[in-house]
């Protein structure tokens, strides 16, 4: 339930904007004057305020200023005078909400009020996804302990809040987008838009349009104007990943934004100016590419002001169980199954494996088993299926007949009889070599020495 503030040295007013109001379902509290106002915004969840502007000691305009200092986010309607423009014009300048001039009707007092409240929670929606944004890109969250890591991190807690342009550099699923919002959150432009663009999931056509936008009759199919990423992300930060996707003819037009921190939209005239941090990411070489003549050599060394590598995850193998155990319990809180773990075995099998879709792969890897893993512990056959296989993929499928099976033959005991029987054949094959026989198997060594403890096999084993 919204909570009003009713503010007027008439108790008249107070009685009837009061039952009026509560008969529309809003909880109400009055003041005589604008310090008593004051006292209950402060100790009290107020949503709206609703005051004279005419009253002894602490008139209107002095209570909304201290409002907006104390609350920023508190809407106030200003009731004035008729013939009082003039203040009600001021009374806007200085932040209030709306004003509605005496005598007004209802009707029209529960429609601003309405729209004031609509205004107030959308206010404290932004504010907490403000906050959460910020604690889920605080520094604190990139995880990892590998010394390069540390040593990336640091960098960025210095790059942050510069206004340098960045480009960040690495294979794919290491993190680049999260770096980059990272910066974003942790600067002085945190509460300004953060604009993300993948210059390779757009066709080269319509990448321009979505950069710069557009006026309407630019081009077939431009119905209406629509401004573009750099003008929605004034202020503010745009992430352009996978820059080294831009075509040539664009590269041109995006240096002179960084250079002149301007642009045109399609088919206009006008010139836009914008107030734009830039920080882009690749997983190419982008030297090898202006060797190429692929890139703009001018474009690539005013992108190239602060550079951030991102290691590979097979570089960085200490940080695998860290970030197992982190995305386990992220999943497990998600799943409902907080009490999810994962077994010591699992954490040195994942960090075995070669990932090559990197932490993406591997957060991926971790929210299916907490999915599909049947027990409170997930065990290295919960992941093997995604990332264990290291032979050949192409080894064509063993056909099984069901027929040999017994009826009454639980899954469960069919599957492990079948395994350990291969086990026991690729190790005596390779003479007890666990190298030869995970390779075997196709499955890794730490998986191979994880199934010989299950089935307790050793060698000399008939």
């Amino acid at each position: 339930m919204h909570t009003i503030l009713i503010v007027d040295d008439e108790p008249n007013y107070q009685i009837v904007l009061g039952e009026f109001l509560r008969d529309e379902g809003f909880e109400t509290l009055t003041a005589d004057n604008g310090q008593q106002a004051l006292d209950l915004v402060k100790n009290n969840d107020i949503n709206l305020v609703i005051t004279d502007m005419q009253m002894p000691g602490m008139d209107g305009f002095a209570l909304l200023q201290a409002i907006k200092e104390f609350r920023n986010t508190i809407p106030v309607i200003m009731i004035t005078a008729y013939g009082e423009v003039e203040k009600a014009v001021r009374a806007m300048q200085l932040g209030a909400f709306n004003y509605l001039t005496k005598p007004f009707n209802t009707e029209e007092l529960l429609a601003c009020a309405n729209k004031a409240l609509e205004h107030h929670s959308l206010a404290q929606e932004n504010k907490r996804l403000q906050m959460e944004m910020s604690s889920r890109y605080h520094f604190d969250q990139l995880i990892g302990k590998n010394k390069a890591m540390v040593q990336l991190y640091s960098l960025i807690e210095r790059v942050a809040p510069s206004q340098s342009t960045v480009l960040i550099t690495g294979e794919s699923g290491t993190g680049k987008e999260l770096v980059a919002r990272a910066i974003h959150y942790n600067s002085t432009r945190s509460q300004a838009p953060f604009i993300s663009v993948n210059c390779a999931a757009l066709p080269e056509a319509l990448l321009e349009s979505e950069f710069f936008g557009h006026e309407r009759g630019a081009f077939t199919g431009a119905v209406a104007m629509r401004k573009g990423k750099f003008e929605a992300a004034d202020t503010g930060t745009i992430f352009l990943d996978e820059i080294g996707e831009m075509p040539l003819p664009l590269q041109a037009k995006l240096l002179r934004v960084l250079q002149e921190k301007s642009f045109e939209r399609i088919g206009a005239n006008k010139t836009i100016h914008v107030d734009v941090r830039i920080i882009t990411a690749t997983n190419k070489d982008l030297k090898d590419e202006v060797a190429q003549g692929t890139f703009r050599e001018d474009l690539y060394y005013r992108l190239n002001v602060i550079h951030l590598a991102l290691p590979p995850l097979r570089e960085r193998p200490d940080d695998i169980p860290i970030l197992a155990e982190h995305f386990v319990r992220k999943y497990a809180a998600q799943s409902g199954r907080p009490d999810l773990t994962i077994a010591p075995e699992t954490l040195r099998v994942l960090a075995s494996l070669p990932w090559d879709g990197n932490v993406r792969e591997l957060e991926n890897t971790i929210e299916r088993a907490t999915v599909l893993c049947p027990g409170s512990v997930i065990e290295p056959e919960d992941v093997q299926p995604l990332s264990g296989v290291v032979g050949d993929t192409d080894t064509p499928p063993v056909n099984v007949s069901v027929d040999q099976i017994p009826p009454e033959a639980k899954l469960t005991d069919v599957l492990n009889d079948i395994e350990e029987k291969m086990l026991h054949r690729a190790l005596e094959e390779t003479n007890f070599v666990q190298t030869q026989a995970a390779k075997k198997l196709g499955i890794t060594k730490s998986l191979l020495q994880y199934k010989m403890k299950k089935f307790q096999i050793r060698r000399g084993d008939e």
